[in-house]
């Protein structure tokens, strides 16, 4: 990401690169944590991101962190600093926020680690550069705009990159794939809910592996 979101940029390769898509996980039970991120890192899906909407979101990253070292996993859904502490004592290897106000950029700066703060309009977009923030969170992308928006924002802001989410399925990830200014991709699609209550974790494997395949 950019400098000011890494001590040590060019020893780590971005997050936007680790693959073409970012899981969006929703876990409702911890125990499902450590089976899903298996299935996904052996689906080519490295990077995932754990979001704070379920009680069980603490428990599932650290029970990621500590038993899939492969995976690196993220926290999605940091609203506040205390949320940047807590991640990052829990594991987290990078940070994603739905949106941002300087308190929370400044947590998020000051945490260490990677981090993706969500913009969904061209002068959130301005600000961040402003500040040495040059890798982001467009959010949420359909609604937003979808690869409209972010094609018009590649000339005027080439420096600027994006990891679209929200109301991207595996058919509308690879419009905006082909995008100049487009990392990768958030999304849900692989972890379809009556896999995960069946524990079918050969099916989200299965998934994973397709959209790990969608830009070769």
């Amino acid at each position: 990401m950019a400098d000011v979101n890494s001590p040590a940029p060019s020893a780590t390769p971005s997050v936007l690169d680790l693959a073409p898509v970012i899981p969006v996980v929703v876990i409702d039970d911890a125990a499902h944590a450590v089976p899903m991120a298996r299935a996904l890192v052996a689906g080519g899906l490295p990077a995932i991101e754990v979001t704070l909407r379920t009680a069980a979101a603490w428990d599932a990253l650290r029970a990621i962190s500590a038993e899939v070292p492969e995976a690196v996993v993220g926290v999605g859904t940091v609203l506040t600093p205390e949320h940047v502490e807590a991640s990052i004592e829990a594991g987290a290897r990078f940070l994603v926020s739905p949106g941002w106000t300087d308190r929370l950029l400044g947590a998020m700066s000051a945490s260490g680690v990677p981090f993706l703060p969500g913009v969904s309009t061209t002068s959130e977009v301005v600000a961040l550069l402003e500040r040495g923030v040059t890798e982001m969170k467009f959010f949420p992308a359909e609604a937003a705009g979808g690869t409209a928006y972010l094609r018009a924002l590649a000339s005027p802001l080439p420096q600027a990159r994006f990891c679209p989410t929200g109301g991207i399925d595996a058919a509308r990830a690879l419009g905006y794939l082909a995008l100049p200014n487009v990392g990768c991709v958030g999304g849900t699609w692989m972890l379809p809910s009556d896999a995960v209550a069946a524990r079918d974790w050969a099916r989200v494997e299965g998934l994973a592996r397709e959209a790990a395949a969608l830009r070769g």
